[in-house]
């Protein structure tokens, strides 16, 4: 095994399959960076249980192991401006370049369908649709339905939903299907990732609580970003907006960049 592979080998070993050693939320800007093609050809080709989700600031992936349940499903938070979607749509390129439909495919629940035109046509699209559509709550039905039956299968499916706040007022036989697709969904191959503004949390702060993993954006607010996670160490407020994440991992912050592609 190259010195390089055993290296990306380590960070899918931590929970957000970052190296052991914690970076410092401190660390200087990382300067400007490749394009995500130009940066996963650099890494070399990814194992299969691998999602790319950006860079650390000491040059490791970022990855999330799509066979590690304990991971649970991850809430997205931030101001406005944060990059959430953003973030999102970075994972969904990543995929499509690393891996197979086979193996991991995306389905999306979004307000602003229009920001999504350019994964409409992806092969390892579910389905993309609005919030306010029929075919949102029936791709909850569906993917919960798929999920039970999952259990040796090797394909992923992610599922994005763009503004938690949105679907937090489906029927209750949706909200069934979300609730229980957010406790089980990662053990079953499909993995929830909520974005949620969080100046808004108070509106759907019952379901918070699910959520195993949050990644936080930009919050200049100090009192919003301790009421979701954050400390007087985490510095929510010195993320650079649109681009920088920040997640907590044994106690440290973890500090990362979403690569455009």
């Amino acid at each position: 095994m190259t010195d390089k592979n055993h290296r990306y080998t380590q960070a899918l070993d931590a929970l957000m399959e970052l190296k052991a050693e914690a970076v410092s939320p401190h660390s200087a800007p990382m300067p400007a960076l490749p394009a995500l093609d130009q940066i996963l050809a650099q890494i070399g080709p990814l194992p299969r249980e691998a999602l790319f989700l950006g860079m650390a600031s000491d040059g490791l992936p970022v990855l999330l192991n799509l066979y590690d349940p304990a991971v649970g499903s991850i809430l997205i938070t931030g101001d406005a401006g944060s990059g959430k979607t953003a973030f999102l749509k970075n994972i969904v390129r990543a995929l499509t370049l690393t891996h197979e439909t086979s193996e991991v495919q995306f389905g999306v629940i979004t307000t602003h369908l229009e920001e999504w035109e350019g994964e409409m046509a992806s092969p390892h699209r579910v389905a993309i649709f609005s919030a306010h559509e029929d075919g949102a709550p029936e791709l909850l039905l569906s993917l919960a339905a798929w999920a039970r039956d999952s259990r040796s299968r090797k394909q992923s499916v992610l599922l994005l939903i763009d503004n938690l706040e949105a679907v937090a007022g489906f029927d209750f036989d949706s909200l069934q299907n979300l609730r229980w697709l957010l406790a089980h969904g990662p053990s079953r191959r499909v993995w929830p990732f909520l974005t949620m503004n969080a100046p808004r949390y108070g509106r759907v702060i019952s379901w918070i609580p699910i959520f195993h993993t949050r990644i936080f954006g930009r919050v200049n607010d100090a009192r919003t970003a301790s009421a979701l996670g954050g400390d007087a160490s985490s510095r929510l407020d010195q993320l650079q907006a649109a681009s920088q994440f920040s997640l907590r991992e044994n106690g440290k912050w973890l500090r990362f960049w979403s690569i455009n592609s």
